[in-house]
């Protein structure tokens, strides 16, 4: 960052509000509400990340929430072996070496929130129509606490009303089967689903007759699980928690850690101090880049005495991470002219395929081309160079930065060229890392939700659980929101999550959510999705993951997998926020038996006891052999990584360099190209409050983030109120309309902003060709000066 000082708004200037509207305009995308507490300000941070920010942080919502005395139990159950529950919020593997306190401060909010003592119930239902909570803020609708029995739309009173789970169940089970085509439906899974309810929603959706499974993936790591399968044969990351603790260098592209991956903190901490070099690349200098305490360590909290977590920035345009690779694998071919080690030639020539090719193509791409692209010198390329050719045993970790991109696909897979390089895979310290987001969606993906499912596990489905899976692929959460607008998708089920305003295209996105006949969303706080609705609408409330799931079989547990691939179990602690509140599993469960009323599938019996889910995916899955023994030991189980073992499932057998062209990512004249982000007060689309202390916001969301010499050159000062238009592939216009100007440190022709706000710049057709994710990292704008009074959107 390299704006310093304390810059408040100007008094009189009505700007300094947010507009407190939400769904006021049709098919508008809702604002926050201005915060109670002063005007929006920006103030450089400049303490550790972690440490006693985070613990005041924690207090807070603590005593926000009234969770004084539960709040502290669950701290000290969170991410716990043998009877604890996982965490709900991001993927982070838990530490394997016994840890008291492997938390987060937004692993605790997370889990205050969801446990507050807060209900939405009929009566609150009953005082507020769906006409008028439209008008709320996200902050305001999901801080009315917890849902507490199924409600039903009702039309005539535009009120929510209750309805008993079996009419529910029933409501939907006759609409089904009303549909002409069982692809008239499509099942949204968010990353939060644990694995036996996953297991149990495909299966459901396949006995159906439909592959109709999008998920939140499709708009988050789908480029990483294309880009790894088609270069290492497995769609996910190769290395586990013991490679971060032996690696010699890290590479951290494309990631906020300490806002949406805060433990990795001690990883980086603990790889500093042991002399390991950490590359971050982004085009912010985030607050994991620089220093932390860890809670945890009470004698660093005790001094304030911090830890580096970074030895080299490298602050790349917006898109260009593409080209900083490719110039670091240039750098090490040049090496390689004087220096033999600087490549494992015995590791290419045994285990890859294409070497030559690539090395070809790297050297005729010219360092001016690199270094244009990549916004970053030739200089600084090398210097990341030499620290990869240095260091034995690298780690590149990645998330959204690199993915949602039209070229996150070849990113990724030159990613993995650059490992080939060196053979940094299949021994230990080594290998690629991507950061999943929520705590099981890549378990989700493993389980079965999968538009485009592989005829081997299709075929296991089939003989183990008795049916006819469908083998056309489905529709994807883009294509969803598509065939909506068509009128070919009538049914749509949320499960979990807040579809509505994850997805792009904010003003498209609650169309084709208000053509439908129906509407489920399972869920456990209010949120936009259950006022963005179909014809008929249904709200269902399930347990969250820090509450007990007793079933006829006793309390049960349920299973998750992290980003590296780790499985083990998550048992609740508390009394359900509501005697009324269902499972997944059981309401999936209650779902698919009113759906299927024929159905063989013994889905009462399969929701009394999750072992016998568990003995079902043991069959079905690779990987899950012996599931219920393998997940009850200490840390649970790994799934097997074929690459890791240096086994390749790809056309040639062995590791598959690739040769993509550099995709030109300058802005053009007169343009930004703008990334959306979270803030640090943030999970996803849950918002908790409108600060981000780490960038140094308060009061404040709606905002961009814009390089000083670029404001110069608008005529812009802090907080002057602007209109930012983004131009799709189709040429259609979306603006955003007076939102505050805040210069930061960020890459000339480069701004960033706060999603789901942000959301609606991008189009439904900007979505990258290589992985159908919408591009939500690389949105091409103008910003200019309020052109009018007040804020809000349109699009044209």
């Amino acid at each position: 960052m390299s704006t310093d000082g304390d810059t408040g708004h100007r008094d009189g200037d009505a700007a300094a509000q947010a507009p407190a509207t939400g769904d006021a305009l049709p098919g508008a995308a809702p604002q926050p509400a201005a915060a109670p507490d002063g005007r929006p300000a920006f103030r450089r941070y400049r303490h550790p990340a972690a440490g006693w920010g985070a613990a005041a942080s924690v207090g807070r919502a603590l005593a926000r929430q009234g969770e004084l005395l539960d709040g502290p139990r669950a701290i000290m159950k969170m991410n716990h072996e043998n009877g604890g529950f996982d965490c709900p919020g991001c993927a982070w593997p838990d530490d394997t070496k016994g840890l008291h306190l492997d938390i987060c401060e937004n692993g605790i909010k997370h889990v205050t929130w969801e446990m507050t003592r807060k209900r939405v119930d009929r009566d609150f239902f009953a005082a507020h129509s769906v006409t008028e909570l439209s008008g709320w803020s996200d902050f305001a609708l999901e801080d009315q606490g917890r849902l507490t029995e199924p409600m039903v739309y009702d039309a005539a009173s535009d009120h929510y009303v209750p309805i008993t789970w079996a009419d529910a169940f029933a409501l939907f089970g006759r609409t089904v089967r009303a549909l002409d085509d069982p692809n008239r439906a499509a099942y949204y899974t968010s990353g939060r689903l644990g694995n036996e309810a996953t297991f149990l929603y495909q299966l459901m959706a396949r006995e159906l007759g439909t592959n109709n499974l999008p998920d939140c993936s499709n708009m988050c790591h789908e480029a990483s699980g294309r880009a790894l399968t088609a270069a290492l044969g497995t769609g996910k990351g190769t290395v586990d928690l013991g490679d971060w603790e032996a690696t010699d260098a890290l590479f951290v592209l494309g990631v906020n850690a300490a806002s949406n991956a805060p433990r990795m903190l001690t990883a980086l901490a603990a790889a500093y101090r042991r002399g390991a070099q950490i590359v971050h690349v982004n085009p912010l200098v985030e607050a994991a880049a620089t220093r932390t305490i860890v809670p945890h360590e009470f004698t660093d909290m005790a001094l304030a005495k911090s830890t580096p977590t970074g030895t080299l920035d490298l602050q790349v345009r917006i898109g260009g991470d593409m080209a900083l690779l490719r110039g670091m694998s240039k750098a090490v071919f040049e090496l390689a002219a004087v220096d033999p080690k600087a490549l494992d030639a015995e590791f290419v020539e045994r285990h890859t395929s294409g070497f030559a090719e690539y090395r070809a193509l790297c050297e005729r791409t010219p360092w001016p081309r690199i270094e244009e692209q990549s916004g970053l010198t030739r200089a600084d390329i090398r210097a990341a160079a030499q620290v990869y050719r240095d260091a034995d045993r690298s780690i590149f970790s990645w998330c959204l930065g690199i993915t949602q991109h039209e070229h996150g696909v070849d990113t990724v897979r030159e990613i993995v060229n650059l490992l080939l390089l060196r053979g940094n895979l299949g021994r230990e310290g080594a290998g690629p890392s991507p950061v999943r987001g929520h705590s099981n969606v890549q378990g989700n993906r493993t389980c079965g939700i999968d538009h485009r499912p592989g005829a081997a596990f299709l075929d296991r489905l089939a003989a183990v659980c008795g049916i006819d899976p469908p083998r056309a692929p489905g529709l994807d959460t883009v294509r969803t929101l598509e065939a909506m607008h068509r009128g070919e998708v009538k049914v749509f089920v949320g499960m979990g999550g807040n579809f509505a305003r994850a997805a792009p295209d904010t003003a498209y996105t609650f169309a084709g959510l208000r053509a439908c006949d129906l509407t489920v969303q399972v869920s456990t706080k209010l949120n936009r999705s259950h006022l963005v609705h179909g014809r008929q609408a249904l709200i269902l409330p399930c347990l969250g993951r820090t509450e007990k799931d007793e079933r006829p079989g006793g309390v049960q547990s349920t299973s998750v997998e992290d980003s590296m691939s780790m499985v083990h179990l998550s048992v609740g602690m508390k009394r359900p926020a509501s005697p009324h509140l269902l499972s997944e599993p059981a309401i999936i469960a209650g779902l698919a038996r009113a759906a299927l009323p024929d159905s063989a599938t013994a889905w009462e019996w399969y929701v009394e006891d999750y072992d016998r889910i568990r003995d079902t995916m043991a069959k079905v899955l690779d990987g899950f052999e012996d599931f219920n023994r393998r997940v009850r030991l200490p840390l649970g189980f790994r799934i097997r990584q074929p690459a890791r073992e240096l086994i390749f499932h790809t056309p040639s057998g062995r590791a598959e360099f690739s040769t993509a062209a550099l995709p030109d990512v300058r802005p053009a004249p007169g343009t930004l190209s703008l990334g959306t982000m979270r803030s640090h007060d943030q999970w996803n689309t849950t918002i908790y409050s409108e600060d981000d202390r780490y960038r140094g916001v308060r009061n404040l969301r709606t905002l961009v983030f814009m390089n000083p010499e670029d404001m110069g050159e608008r005529g812009l000062d802090p907080f002057d109120p602007v209109d930012i238009t983004s131009t799709a592939g189709d040429g259609s216009t979306r603006t955003l309309e007076g939102y505050l100007a805040i210069p930061y440190g960020i890459p000339r022709g480069c701004a960033a902003g706060y999603m789901p706000e942000m959301n609606v710049l991008c189009a439904i057709g900007d979505r990258s060709t290589q992985s159908d994710q919408p591009i939500m990292k690389h949105l091409k704008v103008t910003v200019t000066p309020r052109a009018t009074a007040g804020g809000g959107e349109q699009a044209r």
